[in-house]
């Protein structure tokens, strides 16, 4: 039997049975290692989602294939990402729900409170009974030799598990990325979880310090403040979300302020220090200095690419330890044989991108394609309440490039499902190309924001302009509607006074 890592990542603990048949499914024990074909036409090194795409599009398409994964197959958004975080943020959402039940005449006898453990075992629960989709069995049973060890390059033309030796025609580099480390004194002896381990917790912490007001902060920060913990949100720049539109970050800074989070932006931590069970931050603010006592520290400020112990210069692979692996618009490395896909080699570190840029590989690396990465169109979503979603230009964007824009914005709160759902606190933003409509980008604020993102996707993909979305019929009420009004807004701008006139005159010859 071939058992190459033989142990549990920290990620699977408590050892219940849930995490055990994920265990059995991801990362099986007895896993035995097949013989290897004597030549792959692709070898991909990782498993979580750019892996498993690329691995499964290949086979189906007559490939023959290999997949190494030295630890979780299904990578981040199985096991420590999507699946484990919104099945926390959902349950943080019900627990809200009751709490203001009273706002719908729904009235909750006795003091509300969640049951935390039981929370927890429902996520590994159904991280469980998703994780067959991703598991080593299915893939094998796709055609695809899977590999269970740590994948490193030999040369242009082999890789390593283990005692077995790979030789391939194109390989795929997937292997995703890790939490970033914070260079905080004392932090590492005081201890801290991130976005890896957080998902380990049995017992919510009374008092939790959130370090970094990015998407993975600010979502967990919000959903342990709803369970009860003490929350207070730490943040050395100004704004939260710095990454999203000012007013949509104000918007989740209202939520979560609403939700009893406490958040102290424009700081410093100058050290962490462990006094019996607490913890203590000092800080540097621009007005005071001070100290902060908590039970736990998270740590949700982004993602480092994992570079390491692939061998990758014994191959020409050009890489950066914060940047990932160097490619090109085709996704091709440095070296012509090999590719890399995901988070990786790609600034937009989302599972839905990964899937995508997997797609280009297939293509690009089997077929001679000529895919690009620079054609995409990207969307994206964080998942507090309300939800921000995103995708293509904002209006700094486009004035780096020259592009004439101007921003049609209807607020929630003009939407009839909204209010009814008390859930008004949004808005919409499309960006439009001036005189032709055509929609550049846009931002929407709201409690399904992410559903909602998709139809103003595929209007930037097939080039619809808002003007077109305006005359589409959205069932009456949702809150999608916005798009419509947003249309119809447009709509009214293009009509001009000398417009006016002309329809005028026609109603009078009309008569």
């Amino acid at each position: 039997m071939d058992n190459p890592t033989g142990y549990l990542l920290p990620a699977l603990e408590p050892l219940d049975q849930y995490n055990r048949e994920l265990a059995a499914n991801v990362h099986p024990s007895d896993w035995e290692n097949p013989k290897p074909k004597a030549r792959y036409d692709l070898v991909v090194i990782g498993a979580g989602t750019a892996g498993l795409v690329s691995a499964a599009g290949a086979a189906g398409v007559g490939a023959s294939v290999a997949l190494i994964e030295k630890d979780l197959m299904g990578g981040d958004c199985l096991n420590v990402g999507c699946v484990p975080s919104k099945a926390l943020i959902r349950a943080a959402r019900a627990h809200a729900e009751a709490r203001g039940g009273g706002d719908f005449g729904v009235m909750c006898d006795g003091p509300l409170h969640s049951n935390f453990p039981a929370v927890m075992e429902r996520m590994r629960r159904l991280r469980a009974g998703i994780s067959h989709h991703d598991s080593a069995r299915r893939f094998r049973d796709l055609g695809i030799d899977v590999f269970i060890g740590k994948g490193t390059f030999n040369d242009d033309l082999s890789v390593s598990v283990g005692a077995h030796r790979l030789r391939f025609a194109k390989a795929v580099i997937a292997t995703g990325a890790r939490a970033v480390e914070l260079p905080i004194p004392g932090i590492r002896e005081a201890g801290y979880v991130t976005n890896e381990t957080v998902f380990s917790l049995t017992t919510l912490p009374q008092r939790l310090a959130v370090i970094g007001a990015g998407p993975i902060g600010c979502e967990l920060a919000q959903a342990f403040a709803r369970f009860g913990s003490k929350v207070t949100l730490l943040e050395q720049g100004k704004q939260l979300l710095p990454r999203e539109d000012r007013e949509a970050a104000a918007a989740v800074e209202r939520a979560l302020q609403r939700d009893g989070v406490q958040i102290n932006a424009s700081c410093k931590i100058k050290g962490v220090s462990r006094e019996g069970a607490e913890k203590m931050i000092t800080l540097e603010g621009p007005d005071e200095s001070g100290s902060l006592r908590v039970d736990e520290i998270l740590i949700g400020v982004g993602r480092a690419p994992n570079v390491d112990g692939l061998n990758l210069q014994a191959v020409g692979v050009q890489f950066d330890r914060r940047t990932g692996v160097k490619v090109d618009d085709h996704l091709r490395t440095t070296n012509r044989r090999i590719f890399a896909a995901g988070d990786i080699c790609f600034p937009y570190k989302f599972t839905h991108t990964a899937d995508a840029m997997a797609r280009i590989v297939i293509q690009n690396a089997l077929f001679f394609g000529r895919k690009k990465t620079s054609s995409l169109v990207i969307p994206w979503c964080t998942y507090t309440d309300p939800e921000i979603a995103h995708v293509g230009l904002y209006p700094a964007e486009a004035q780096t490039r020259g592009i004439a824009m101007e921003t049609i914005m209807v607020r929630m709160d003009e939407v009839d499902r909204a209010i009814l759902d008390s859930q008004s606190d949004g808005f919409l933003k499309v960006h439009v190309q001036k005189k032709s409509g055509r929609i550049l980008g846009a931002t929407i604020v709201a409690s399904h924001a992410g559903d909602m993102i998709s139809e103003l996707t595929v209007a930037i993909t097939a080039g619809v302009s808002l003007g077109k979305l305006g005359s589409v019929i959205h069932p009456y009420p949702t809150q999608a509607e916005v798009i419509k009004r947003a249309g119809d807004m447009f709509n009214r701008r293009r009509l001009t006074p000398f417009a006016k006139k002309i329809l005028a005159i026609l109603l009078k010859v009309n008569w």
